[in-house]
């Protein structure tokens, strides 16, 4: 099977207003959000999607009451516990993006156990940011980089990750919220009312088909394909 270079993000937004319009507590809201995951996942993985990054945290949410925080932090660490043997079987190599020097030594612990049990799987990458921020990681990647001699803009995007070709904000709100801000520089975005929670399978096969419809250029005329010299390379589904 030839390997998929498609990446796709999301932000998975709408969690406490669904909940919220059930007279729910927002961590309701919360755990249906988990549930979304597991679906969209899976579903990824049929798709023959080769990379899923979810923004499930950001620096910017610590602002939130703290109990929320709190649940949320849990809900992630119960998350990883019981989706890293489902990642593996299913070939999907988990990995965690963001800061970790302000998650719990518990959560840390569950980081580590999920990211060594599906490091040699092949099928899918699936990046979930926790206390992530773009402009933060931006930061940090170019002070990485420019601490080698020999810094070129290649070594800068290496340091950040693949460039993401769809980009799907779910909620109703469109702006990208300090996430994946450079890998996003010219990913098709897709914007959806449904609330995360509600997310599933054919929302996110119906923005794949919104993207197979763009013409996508990248600052040329000539639109990019496999076949096309110099393009991005990537599985068309």
């Amino acid at each position: 099977m030839k390997k998929s270079f498609l990446h796709i993000a999301i932000i998975m937004d709408g969690n406490g207003r669904w909940a919220t319009s059930r007279g729910l507590p927002r961590v309701a809201g919360h755990r249906a959000g988990a549930d979304a995951v597991r679906r969209t996942v899976e579903a990824a993985v049929e798709l023959q999607v080769g990379t899923l990054t979810l923004y499930a945290f950001s620096s910017d949410n610590w602002r939130r009451p703290i109990a929320e925080t709190d649940a949320l932090m849990l809900l992630f660490e119960a998350y990883l516990h019981s989706e890293a043997v489902r990642c593996l079987s299913n070939g999907v190599r988990l990995e965690v993006a963001g800061r970790r020097d302000r998650l719990s030594s518990d959560l840390l612990a569950a980081i580590t156990v999920a990211e060594q049990t599906t490091a040699q799987c092949e099928r899918m990458l699936l990046r979930i940011a926790v206390d992530y921020s773009g402009r933060d990681e931006i930061l940090r990647a170019a002070r990485a980089a420019t601490s080698f001699s020999g810094f070129s803009r290649d070594s800068l995007d290496n340091a950040l990750g693949p460039d993401v070709d769809l980009l799907i904000r779910t909620g109703g709100e469109r702006r990208l919220s300090d996430f994946l801000l450079w890998q996003s520089a010219y990913a098709e975005l897709v914007f959806t009312p449904v609330m995360w929670p509600d997310f599933d399978a054919p929302d996110l096969e119906a923005a794949l088909a919104d993207f197979q419809l763009r013409d996508r250029r990248f600052g040329g005329i000539q639109s990019y394909s496999d076949d096309s010299p110099g393009g991005r390379v990537f599985q068309r589904l």
